[in-house]
């Protein structure tokens, strides 16, 4: 089992080099001068000559890219031209909003998807279960911006209960901050909880189907104790591995979401 995560962690290097190699070859074609973000629009070509041989741009390609590498060897992911500060320290401010952002859908997700997928399951072939089904589906096809456009116009416009976008930091008042987290948190939660919901049913009709459960009712134990005790402890295993998977979705989704909702996290920072 060790060697195999240590080989694992091993073939991840040469695919995040990869990954690094592309995005610069990307950033260096792509056009545009860093320097016009530094200097503004009015910049002289003598100035703009000057920053552009001291931050090395009139390198060559190979040698811009020799040099990103070895300062990333070294934890330094260089210079942000739009913001004049490090890289690090912008990702620094930013990154634990993201986090947030995701682990509040990650909850909202599980305390939806888990309990109605266990009702769709004990009442499978019924209204209730049909019903729970289409949301699932719908879930799993309305795109995250989508979901965000929707729940501004009715929650935002149309009642006017909750604030359209924006963000409050903690120490400015918990429950402003609180209330902007509500909305891209539940856009980001739809899709996650829908796949969730469909795994929890799927999981809880296989269980409640097993050799193992069936006996059990014969012994005379309640459907109650069986479901506790015996169904929801099988049913939990291949839950938790969803779970797990979708974290990936959600990080990705918070670049759709933040960007309906103008908050401030990782995503802004890279549009």
């Amino acid at each position: 089992m060790l060697r195999y995560i240590l080989k694992r962690i091993l073939l991840m290097i040469p695919v995040l080099l990869g990954i690094v190699v592309i995005v610069f070859t990307l950033m260096y074609v792509g056009g545009g001068d860093p320097t016009i973000s530094i200097l503004g629009e009015n910049v002289t070509p003598e100035a703009q000559a000057e920053i552009r041989e001291e931050l090395g741009l009139d390198d060559p390609y190979l040698v811009r890219l020799g040099n990103y590498l070895l300062d990333l060897l070294h934890g330094d992911l260089g210079q942000s031209y739009s913001e004049n500060r490090p890289v690090v320290e912008a990702i620094q401010d930013r990154l634990p909003r993201t986090l947030e952002l995701a682990a509040a859908a990650l909850v909202l997700a599980c305390i939806i998807g888990i309990p109605l997928g266990i009702i769709s399951a004990v009442r499978r072939g019924g209204f209730v279960d049909l019903g729970l089904t289409l949301i699932s589906s719908l879930g799993n096809s309305v795109p995250v911006f989508v979901m965000g456009y929707l729940l501004v116009l009715i929650f935002a416009l149309t009642f006017q209960v909750l604030p359209s976008s924006g963000y409050v930091p903690v120490a400015r008042g918990l429950e402003n901050h609180l209330l902007r987290l509500i909305l891209p948190a539940v856009a980001l939660a739809f899709g996650v909880a829908a796949s969730i919901l469909r795994m929890t049913r799927s999981s809880m009709l296989e269980s409640l189907g097993s050799e193992s459960v069936r006996p059990l009712r014969a012994k005379g134990l309640s459907k109650r104790k069986v479901y506790l005790k015996h169904v929801m402890r099988n049913m939990l295993i291949p839950v938790v591995t969803i779970i797990g998977l979708q974290l990936g979705n959600l990080i990705a989704g918070t670049v759709l979401c933040e960007a309906v909702f103008n908050w401030p996290g990782i995503a802004t920072l890279l549009v």
